[in-house]
């Protein structure tokens, strides 16, 4: 049988706190040492109803709470060695065999992203030890916690993948490697952090102001010309 796609995985759990809009990652060794900040946008349109304006920090408890909480981590592939078949199809002008494995590909991606979050709920954190749902409760996300990815509508700034890559070391773990612009290569992979409280939703950030992006440039302490640069697609 040909082996024409390898997949590789490397996840980890890590005790955290959140400070406003950031969120303080600590050596699981050493709870005294700060590994590092990961920096997150808040909604800032109005809400219906009352709702809050939410930031994923919110989802992780802040430190004078005196609860120790934990944030995950993740980084799947399933494209190593997809490249050589690619091009042999498009040099043989067969554009549909060519799209179908990049396709199946990407498919494989997301679903061993699943399936690996299913492991972290349940064995690897175990904060959900005891669940059991059906394909369909699967399919429609029924469990317990997220898995957002930097670069997508809960938090637009791809430069948080820098601190998957530091915290996984995902790229000697997976081979996984970020281009200039942090698209992930092989282009088949999916990372992202794991949370565990209850009420963490996805949610779309939408448009923020000036304000925040000058708080968010500061705590990022760089201009604020270089986060409107990263930012510009959800600034007003």
């Amino acid at each position: 049988m040909k082996k024409w796609l390898r997949a590789d995985a490397v996840a980890g759990c890590f005790p955290a706190y959140s400070e406003g809009n950031s969120i303080v990652i600590l050596d699981p060794d050493n709870h005294d040492h700060e590994l590092l900040r990961t920096h997150w946008l808040r909604q800032q349109r109005p809400m219906p109803d009352g709702k809050p304006q939410l930031c994923l920090s919110d989802f992780i408890a802040p430190k004078e709470s005196g609860q120790l909480d934990y944030i995950g981590a993740f980084a799947v592939t399933t494209g190593h060695g997809i490249d050589t078949h690619i091009k042999a199809f498009e040099d043989a002008h067969d554009d549909y065999q060519a799209i179908l494995l990049k396709a199946l590909a990407d498919r494989f991606a997301e679903s061993f992203a699943e399936h690996l979050h299913r492991r972290v709920r349940t064995e690897f954190w175990g904060y959900a030890a005891n669940e059991l749902l059906s394909t369909e409760e699967l399919i429609r996300e029924k469990y317990r916690g997220i898995r957002p990815a930097p670069g997508y509508p809960a938090c637009p700034d791809h430069r948080e993948k820098g601190s998957l890559w530091a915290l996984l070391d995902v790229e000697a773990a997976t081979g996984i490697s970020l281009t200039e612009s942090l698209a992930m290569w092989p282009t088949a992979s999916v990372s992202g952090f794991y949370f565990a409280h209850p009420d963490a939703r996805y949610f779309t950030l939408g448009q923020i102001g000036k304000d925040q992006l000058t708080s968010y440039s500061a705590l990022r302490n760089e201009a604020v010309d270089e986060s409107a640069r990263w930012l510009s697609p959800i600034l007003e």
